[in-house]
């Protein structure tokens, strides 16, 4: 049973955009703090962005701030990551949560969907 399904992942070039989204089975997690996350080989799961229910706050890894841009659409249960300006670096699975509460760090959300690759070449 699958609550959070990502997709819009794929291979793009360096300075390329690709959107992500996140869709929430029902509506279950409409209300909960939705956050992206993402982990590259060889390293830890780290907080991209993140976003409250009502889409009135947001926060973002200093990492991509000015490149990426976190929304939802809580009609459709879904949430967005606008990727431009990819760089190589960017390359890792993302990986969607929900968390009841704001918050930033992996061990604090219990709720995860299967991730979808991201792959920037040079």
């Amino acid at each position: 049973q699958v609550q959070l399904v990502e997709s819009g992942g794929g291979l793009v070039q360096a300075g390329g955009s690709l959107r992500l989204s996140c869709a929430a089975s029902g509506r279950t997690f409409s209300s909960y703090y939705k956050a992206w996350f993402r982990q590259a080989p060889g390293k830890e799961r780290e907080f991209v962005a993140g976003i409250s229910w009502s889409g009135g706050r947001t926060s973002y890894a200093d990492s991509v701030k000015g490149r990426f841009t976190i929304s939802r659409d809580n009609a459709k249960n879904t949430v967005y990551l606008q990727m431009n300006s990819l760089k190589p670096e960017d390359t890792a699975v993302y990986y969607c949560a929900a968390n009841p509460n704001i918050a930033t760090r992996s061990s604090e959300y219990d709720y995860w969907g299967q991730g979808t690759q991201v792959t920037v070449s040079s």
